[in-house]
């Protein structure tokens, strides 16, 4: 009998693709909990080969960001920001639905 691939490998697999790794995230970021974006964000690191793909600076970005996150439960805009652009994503406003 073959063996059935698990979620997360089959989730990284899918956010392989820039669409879904941008879904995902925006997904997560609507659901308002700073601990799930982390995580979030390290499935899509993980998806684009591990934090040792990126460059010293986004490794950087990526620690601060947890840190933050780790020290006060929050995120901070700047770090995300910056750390979205790195895995070639970026941040959208859009009008909330009623």
């Amino acid at each position: 009998m073959p063996r059935s691939t698990s979620y997360h490998e089959k989730l990284i697999k899918d956010l392989q693709d820039p669409l879904e790794a941008a879904a995902y995230i925006e997904v997560v970021i609507e659901e308002s909990d700073p601990t799930m974006l982390n995580k979030a964000l390290r499935n899509v690191i993980e998806a684009q080969g591990g934090i040792d793909n990126f460059s010293v600076a986004v490794q950087q970005s990526y620690d601060k960001f947890s840190q933050i996150l780790a020290e006060k439960g929050e995120i901070e805009f700047y770090s995300l920001s910056t750390l979205l652009d790195a895995l070639g994503l970026q941040l959208a406003v859009t009008v909330k639905s009623a």
